[in-house]
């Protein structure tokens, strides 16, 4: 890796606002652009990491660190792919599912904080949230990302999430099958992508319930659900889920609902106030 890695980092959080990214803006800014501490803190890493790859004294990064900072600075593809150069690593291959959000949905996404949001890759790998969607469902960030595929976490023996029990309600008894159908869907958008093949190789070998999913050829979008959490703070709260895409992309926007009035938007608002975050089942 070259100094140009580290060059290239400095200059796009030189230029981002923190008021894109939906971190708290304090009132004294001697620069403008973020912190080198409110990247690390985007992109789930430590400050001296940052500081060690600005300066050139940490030596290659992997792909998932590149990828981790390019979300959290918020780049287009083009910048993406060059800092993935400066890296010495090859840019994400055109037909993989894309782990990138572009600059446009990041600041959807930061700009909705007061929802329960989340963005997800086509594979279901969730990739960043807002605040409310960690006090309601768990702080994803105490889980490596690898363990935060929301299809390991339904049909793989053992995984978890820290997220509280999603009991059923209406339509979301279905859910299983609406995302092994979603991935189906996926697979044959995607059918040179390494990771993805892996990932339905593992999930058939390790649960019959997907396995006999799979065989049975749906193919379908999943789009909305109604869900009850049971969150051990504020009790049941049932909310409507809705799947959004972006014009482009194939990323899944993932936003809970309450009806204004609700037993269930109080209690929203109420998380929201305390920032009540569960970590365990």
């Amino acid at each position: 890796m070259t100094s140009a890695f580290g060059a290239a980092v400095r200059a796009w959080r030189d230029r981002l606002s923190v008021a894109d990214t939906g971190l708290p803006a304090t009132a004294r800014r001697r620069a403008a652009g973020l912190r080198r501490e409110e990247l690390a803190s985007l992109a789930g890493l430590s400050v001296d990491y940052v500081v060690r790859l600005e300066q050139g004294r940490a030596l290659n990064p992997s792909p998932q660190v590149v990828a981790a900072l390019a979300r959290a600075l918020q780049l287009n593809a083009a910048e993406r792919d060059h800092l993935y150069r400066t890296a010495g690593l090859l840019p994400p291959a055109a037909g993989d599912v894309s782990t990138h959000i572009p600059p446009g949905v990041a600041r959807i996404a930061a700009r909705l904080g007061d929802v329960p949001l989340a963005v997800f890759s086509a594979d279901w790998t969730l990739l960043t949230w807002t605040p409310l969607w960690a006090s309601l469902l768990g702080d994803p960030a105490v889980v490596a990302p690898y363990g935060r595929n929301l299809l390991r976490i339904l049909f793989m023996p053992g995984a978890s999430l820290a997220w509280p029990r999603v009991t059923p309600d209406g339509v979301s008894a279905a859910l299983p099958a609406a995302l092994v159908a979603d991935l189906r869907t996926t697979a044959a958008a995607h059918p040179h992508d390494r990771r993805l093949a892996a990932l339905v190789a593992s999930l058939y070998s390790a649960s019959r319930e997907f396995a006999a999913l799979w065989d049975s050829g749906a193919v379908a979008a999943h789009e909305s659900d109604r869900k009850t959490i049971a969150h051990p703070v504020v009790g049941p709260v049932t909310l409507d889920c809705d799947v959004l895409t972006a014009h482009g992309s194939d990323l899944r926007i993932v936003v809970y609902t309450a009806p204004a009035g609700s037993s269930a938007a109080d209690k929203l608002d109420l998380l929201r106030v305390t920032g009540v975050t569960p970590i365990d089942n």
